[in-house]
């Protein structure tokens, strides 16, 4: 059995959207980079940690569960932005990314009882100019919070993106061909339906 160990809408509707079936785990992983992690190293280490305390939680009830994890953090000059504590917050994110580009790192990893295959995906993502009304309306949409970087490229923010080099469902938090990779490495395919 396939299961996600993730509490994200979005990983679930990208997983979904390839045509597994699988069930959801609610995992809790710290996520703090440690000083000497590079962005990288951290985003792999966070995806890893999820994986296997999915597999954790399955592998007593069933001894072939596969657990995808995954972590996705935005970065700007070697430091990571991850999801806003609040409007302050989500407000320096965006002012700090207003009109440079960045680089969105998302990691996925699959575990089983006796396997773990990971692959990291990078994205780089130019912003446009925002303006302190701009960035004032999308805080009261509220997209922002609970979004590493503070925006949601998949909703309002996609305005802001000027260009996009990489994988669009990455910066979503799955990217889908690495994602099927991995699962296609462990011998799972997708079904006519999924949960």
């Amino acid at each position: 059995m396939l299961y996600l160990a993730s509490k994200s809408p979005r990983r679930r509707q990208l997983l979904a959207q390839l045509g597994y079936r699988f069930s959801c785990l609610d995992v809790d992983v710290p996520e703090v980079r440690a000083p000497s992690e590079s962005p990288q190293e951290y985003v792999v280490r966070v995806a890893l940690e999820k994986a296997r305390a999915g597999l954790a939680l399955r592998a007593d009830e069933d001894p072939d569960a596969v657990v995808l994890g995954a972590d996705t953090e935005v970065v700007l000059d070697d430091q990571v932005f991850g999801k806003p504590v609040d409007a302050r917050d989500a407000a320096a994110m965006l002012r700090r990314l207003s009109g440079r580009s960045h680089e969105v790192i998302t990691s996925v990893w699959l575990v089983d009882a006796g396997r773990e295959m990971h692959a990291v995906n990078r994205t780089q993502v130019r912003m446009a100019p925002l303006s302190p009304p701009q960035i004032e309306a999308y805080l009261a949409c509220g997209e922002a919070f609970g979004k590493a970087g503070a925006y949601a490229i998949q909703g309002r923010a996609a305005a802001f993106v000027a260009h996009l080099s990489g994988s669009h469902s990455g910066v979503m938090g799955l990217p889908l061909h690495e994602t099927a990779g991995l699962l296609s490495r462990f011998g799972i395919e997708p079904s006519d339906s999924s949960s």
